[in-house]
Formats: C-alpha cells, structure tokens, sequence
C-alpha cells in the first residue's frame, strides 16, 4: 500500500469544503482511503474558541487550583481552560496531575482533546462535536466513493509518546474480527479483533507529521479491509472497562 499527504492545501477556514479541496489537488479512486486531521475538520467547522468564551464555574476553578498546587506556580493553570474541558466531557475520570475526560462522543484522552497549538490565532480548538457525522459529510463532497476517516494524536497508558489514533470514519468498519478464525499452530483465535480505522490513522500520522508541515490530509491506496467480518466498535463500553472502573475509585495523591 502507498500513503501520501495531499500537497497545498491552503489555511483550512470556517466554511471550508474539505472534501471539494482534497479532489482539486489529488485524482481520487475508490479504493482509496482518505484521512483528515481533525484540526483542520474542526477549524472548517468553526470549533475555534478564546478562553473568554468558557467563564469558569467553582469546580473549574477548583480543579484548576489543584492542578497548580500540583505543577507549581511556574506553570499556573487556566480556570478557564479547565470549564472548556467539563463542558466538552461526559466524564471526568482523572482530576489530577492532569485532566483525563470522556468527551462527548465517546473517546477517551487528556484535556477532552482540547489543542491550544495550530489553532489558527484563537486560544483553544476543540473537537469536532461528532467526528463521524464530520467524516461522512467529507465523504458526500468526494468525487468517488472513497472511506474517511478523522484522526487524532493521543497518548498512550505504559509507553511514551504520541500516534495516530481515529475519532470518526465512514465507509470503512472500525475493526476487522478475526475471531473464530485459527492460527498458524490451529489454535482458534477467540479475542483478536483489529481496530483498522486506528492503524489507518497511525499511518496517516507517520505521514503528516507533529508541527509545522502543513500537510494535513493523507490518502492512503492500494489498501483493502479484506473478507474479514466488520464491527463499528471502536470506544469501549463503560460496563467491562476495567481500566475505567478502577480509575473511577483512584485519586491522586501528591
């Protein structure tokens, strides 16, 4: 398979056809995959805020002055920055030394995903509201009836650094089951499910990079899903999470 970014695609804006501006630049196929950042979804559907816009309640302004006593005063905390993650979260499941949320639409990451970089001269850019229904609008403005998925960075529980993972796609599963199938010793798999759409997005991450490219769109070819059964499971259900549960009855002590 080939991955390559989409090249010259302009400042994204409010408004922006993302869909429309990706076939001016690249002559599309079917079996194409297309994968957008969600930076630039968010910044064409006007999800760019200042901290202004988020006046602090007192568990904001709580949470905030935890998070300071904790790093210390060199690196004091944003009462107002902590509102904007609440109101962009279902669920708080980390309080300190850093804020770790549920946002609304399911994923799970530090901050609610919130970026305060490559935001286009505002203070915040938050998350698409439903990156799935984003990834289905792209895909309507394709001239060919090619996947979409929206991607994101996030770090990961045990290891360093940030990848690439997917927040909404359309026209593709979210994972491929290969349960029921066996190995090459004939052992039966009976928990392997392969979530596609996050490799994907890896992929795409390896391509268009962390800072300054401007390369925001990847399109990856000559890929296929494969005969496998399909699932749009991707966010864990919170009965079963384990890793979840055990967070709901830990707190920081420091």
């Amino acid at each position: 398979m080939e991955a390559f970014a989409v090249p010259d695609l302009p400042e994204i804006e409010e408004g922006d056809d993302i869909g429309a501006l990706v076939a001016e630049r690249v002559d599309l196929r079917e079996d194409d995959v297309v994968l957008v950042a969600s930076t630039v979804v968010s910044k064409a559907e006007g999800r760019a805020y200042d901290l202004d816009d988020f006046p602090p309640g007192p568990r904001a302004r709580e949470i905030a002055a935890r998070i300071t006593e904790i790093a210390g005063d060199e690196e004091e905390r944003d009462p107002r920055f902590a509102q904007a993650v609440l109101e962009e979260s279902n669920e708080l499941l980390m309080e300190a030394p850093f804020l770790l949320t549920e946002t609304r639409f399911g994923h799970v990451g530090v901050n609610a995903g919130i970026d305060r970089s490559n935001t286009g001269g505002a203070d915040l850019l938050l998350l698409p509201r439903r990156p799935s229904e984003s990834a289905a609008r792209i895909r309507d403005s394709l001239p060919v009836d090619a996947p979409v998925v929206v991607t994101d960075t996030s770090g990961r529980p045990f290891r360093h650094g940030q990848v690439g993972v997917a927040l909404g796609w359309d026209g593709v599963p979210a994972s491929r089951d290969w349960r029921g199938e066996t190995d090459r010793d004939g052992h039966e798999l009976e928990v392997t499910v392969e979530s596609v759409v996050d490799e994907l997005a890896a992929t795409a991450n390896l391509v268009t990079g962390e800072g300054d490219d401007g390369t925001p769109v990847v399109v990856v070819r000559d890929w296929a899903f494969g005969d496998h059964e399909g699932s749009e499971n991707l966010f864990r259900e919170v009965q079963g999470d384990f890793v979840r549960e055990a967070l709901r009855g830990w707190e920081f002590d420091g």
